[in-house]
């Protein structure tokens, strides 16, 4: 017959206390962490060695430590998998998205800027050409007019060739380079088209003055016009919208002083515009992005899925959009660094680029497959719908953020 055993040796052994780290500095509690349980002050300060210092700044604004690698990888090359892993509950080992998509949204425009250049190759022509207002007469008009559009038409004819090669390579083409290109020609005829009419305007300015014998019209260089034959002035023909108060319209006017100074300035270096353009761009995804959110919110209605659940789907779609950018960029600085005079390593070059753009909506369709579950007809009938809705919404805000850089920048 077996006797009892002793209750206190059968109860388990009680883990050990934390051994005590010292007196918190503020209260002189025992310390038995990294903060202190009673006030709550962590115990590292500010003063230690500054490298410990960027790690914390790294690890808490953009969680960069050994979640970093861990993300990136799946983000860009499997479709949907962080959104699914997130919405299973795994989301301590992986970046947050709202951190992951600021990231590398200020990351990558700033490296946009840094690559992208205008060059010779994209002219900004704002405004028309300055020497046809400065002229005195109808004869400098006319032939400050000709000057133009002959400069106009050599660089055309310097570009044609250039969109010809890069539209005809035998590997697949440069998509940015042949949008530069295609937006340079562009440019051009549309200078063409602001000079000649310019000129006409001068020239009647002109007329009416020696028809009237009054003094000559007084030269403007980049003017602006709003659909009136009278360009805009700030005391002579201002901005008056009837239904807004006066300091709104003030205001309005102010803008626009500031964007007549401006023109001048990009006529000097184009890259402002292009700098002023790629910083706002982050701006105006954070104000898009929970538009898209809504979007899914309404295609996806009778799935019963929270806003919240959209708003994390559309943060890793964002941000796989950014890092696609960001690859793009980056394989644009290799080649301009590597393969300057072209060869068989700008091919490989331009098949990175080529690969990256086609991988772009293709990683979309996929990653709204398999996150909703839907089958291959309805998935490919919303991503059509949210997609068109989604470009114009982009093109108005694409048009805001052009706008509102040529008058901030």
């Amino acid at each position: 017959m077996t006797t009892p055993s002793d209750p206190q040796a059968a109860s388990p052994a009680l883990p050990a206390a934390p051994e005590a780290r010292g007196d918190c500095a503020n209260c002189g509690t025992p310390l038995l962490g990294e903060h202190c349980y009673a006030c709550g002050q962590p115990v590292k300060g500010l003063v230690r060695h500054f490298s410990s210092l960027v790690g914390d700044v790294l690890d808490s604004v953009f969680e960069w430590d050994s979640r970093t690698p861990r993300t990136l990888w799946p983000l860009l090359a499997r479709p949907g998998y962080l959104a699914l892993e997130y919405f299973a509950g795994r989301r301590i080992r992986y970046v947050s998205p709202f951190r992951l998509f600021f990231f590398l949204a200020i990351l990558t425009f700033f490296v946009g800027r840094l690559v992208i250049s205008f060059g010779s190759e994209n002219p900004v022509r704002l405004g028309g050409d300055s020497g046809i207002e400065t002229a005195r007469n109808i004869a400098e008009v006319e032939q400050a007019r000709d000057e133009a559009l002959a400069g106009l038409a050599a660089e055309r004819a310097e570009l044609a060739p250039k969109i010809e090669a890069a539209e005809g390579h035998a590997a697949p083409a440069n998509v940015g380079t042949i949008t530069g290109l295609r937006t340079a020609d562009a440019a051009l005829q549309a200078a063409e088209t602001a000079i000649r009419a310019q000129a006409d305007e001068r020239i009647a300015a002109f007329r009416r003055s020696e028809e009237t014998g009054g003094p000559p019209p007084v030269p403007r260089p980049h003017r602006l016009n709003f659909g009136g034959d009278t360009p805009w002035d700030p005391e002579k023909n201002p901005i008056r919208i009837g239904w807004l108060p006066q300091f709104a319209n003030d205001w309005l006017n102010r803008q626009v002083a500031r964007t007549e100074k401006n023109v001048q300035r990009l006529q000097e270096d184009p890259d402002l515009f292009k700098d002023s353009l790629l910083g706002a761009v982050p701006s105006t995804l954070f104000v898009l992005l929970p538009l898209f959110a809504l979007m899914l919110k309404v295609a996806y209605l009778f799935k019963r899925r929270l806003y919240m659940e959209h708003l994390i789907v559309a943060l890793h779609s964002h941000a796989f959009l950014c890092l696609s950018l960001l690859l793009v960029f980056l394989t644009m600085a290799l080649e301009r660094w590597l393969a300057p005079q072209g060869g068989a390593l700008k091919i490989v070059f331009d098949l990175v680029e080529a690969a990256l753009w086609c991988w772009m909506p293709l990683y979309l369709l996929l990653m709204q497959k398999r996150v909703y579950g839907q089958g291959w007809t309805m998935t490919l009938i919303k991503y059509a719908v949210i997609g068109f809705c989604y470009s114009m919404l982009l093109s108005f805000g694409a048009a805001f953020t052009t706008i509102a850089s040529l008058v901030w920048m």
